[in-house]
């Protein structure tokens, strides 16, 4: 069995902003919790578990609460494992794009030890793997990997590692930010998505280079591995206990990754 230590949050942390896509104003607030991760909307309360996902185009929705991805990155990077986070709109708030405000409003707040949980541990590898796309999930000590590829299109292929993710998560990896191609900013636009997002909260990727300041060289691939963190953690396994290599995948298979190692666990006691 792994053993783990809980965490939750000392206090509440009020946050505003404007939904990512739908950019309808929301407020956010986050409360210390003793049972599990849950999002409130309305009379709903939904647990964080990769069976409510009720959606997963261009992000993840759990159950009514869309764009969840980068509050569960930002919760597994910092190694949280109970809290209540209630909303007034039915999606989380685009902010700078990346999981940086969260992780910096749970810090300030501060965090504590509410006792412990075990899993049993993972024997073999949880690996799925359709065309191109690939996650692999091993026993493990937080080496994370992720490629993003383009094949021809420029960046062509990113590849970001760390041996400490839990470690390394605060200063690199939550501040990357969400990343748009340029060539399909009219469509998005016609679709009526990302409307919590502009040119300074959002990284936009020209056909020969970045149109806008970029965080990092290799930005997409560290927020292609946030999402990936985030989604992961559904299945409620630290990310300190497992290694995990990640290519070409995007919220539909990270969730159905997710699945998988749930059920490779059970459940959480």
């Amino acid at each position: 069995m792994i053993s783990y230590k809980r965490k939750t949050l000392q206090n509440d942390i009020v946050i505003e902003g404007l939904g990512l896509h739908s950019g309808v104003p929301v407020r956010v607030q986050i409360h210390p919790g003793e049972n599990g991760i849950a999002f409130r909307y309305g009379s709903d309360r939904v647990l964080a578990r990769p069976e409510n996902v009720t959606d997963t185009t261009r992000c993840t929705t759990l159950g009514p609460v869309g764009t969840i991805e980068h509050m569960m990155s930002a919760l597994a990077g910092l190694e949280v494992t109970d809290a209540e986070i209630e909303v007034d709109a039915p999606e989380m708030p685009g902010l700078d794009g990346s999981a940086l405000p969260y992780v910096s409003a749970l810090i300030e707040t501060g965090l504590v030890e509410i006792g412990t949980r075990e899993i049993p541990e993972i024997y073999g590898r949880v690996f799925l793997q359709e065309d191109q796309i690939k996650v692999a999930i091993s026993k493990g000590t937080g080496h994370w990997r992720y490629v993003y590829a383009f094949n021809d299109r420029w960046p062509g292929e990113q590849t970001f590692e760390t041996l400490d993710t839990a470690g390394a998560y605060v200063d690199q990896i939550a501040p990357a930010r969400t990343f748009v191609l340029a060539e399909e900013i009219p469509m998005i636009i016609q679709m009526g998505l990302g409307k919590g997002l502009d040119e300074n909260t959002a990284l936009i990727l020209g056909i020969e280079g970045y149109k806008n300041e970029a965080r990092f060289d290799d930005e997409p691939a560290r927020h292609k591995l946030l999402d990936l963190i985030g989604d992961l953690y559904l299945s409620g396994v630290p990310i300190r206990h497992i290694n995990v290599v990640g290519e070409r995948s995007g919220h539909r298979t990270n969730v159905k990754v997710a699945g998988l190692l749930a059920q490779a666990v059970g459940s959480v006691t």
